[in-house]
């Protein structure tokens, strides 16, 4: 994804997503923008979780972006982002799995040899790849 500033890729991020699940862009935008304005879910390492709960949602959605050029998100390491994963969880949803979740993904992207392998990747495939590699890990 092509993003210069935080704002951007949520946007765009938003606009992609909400064609998919339903709902409106600038409702989730919204919402994203309200969660960043309690903390930034910049975890550090140029790794981004944004997370919310929306009204409507069937189920949790994952969202995996890599940007071209890491934007500035006020990561609590203070450097520039190049990936994030989004976590879109239903407004019904009990607060344990979604922080279940949440836990998950951050244990996923803490691992430098994870974050160099999504780095290096060009295509969606092979993105694909290393996300069903971790699924099949953490099932086992």
């Amino acid at each position: 994804l092509e993003a210069t500033s935080k704002k951007q890729a949520l946007r765009a991020i938003a606009e992609e997503v909400a064609g998919n699940i339903g709902g409106h862009a600038d409702d989730l935008l919204s919402a994203l923008l309200d969660r960043e304005r309690i903390g930034s879910t910049g975890i550090g390492q140029g790794v981004a979780i944004p997370h919310v709960k929306i009204p409507g949602a069937d189920k949790m959605y994952g969202v995996l972006v890599r940007l071209e050029t890491p934007v500035d998100y006020d990561a609590i390491d203070n450097l520039p982002v190049d990936i994030i994963f989004m976590l879109l969880a239903p407004a019904e949803s009990k607060t344990t799995q979604h922080l279940k979740m949440l836990a998950q993904i951050s244990r996923f992207l803490k691992d430098a040899r994870t974050c160099s392998a999504l780095r290096a990747v060009r295509e969606a495939e092979a993105l694909s790849a290393i996300l069903d590699e971790w699924a099949r890990a953490q099932a086992a």
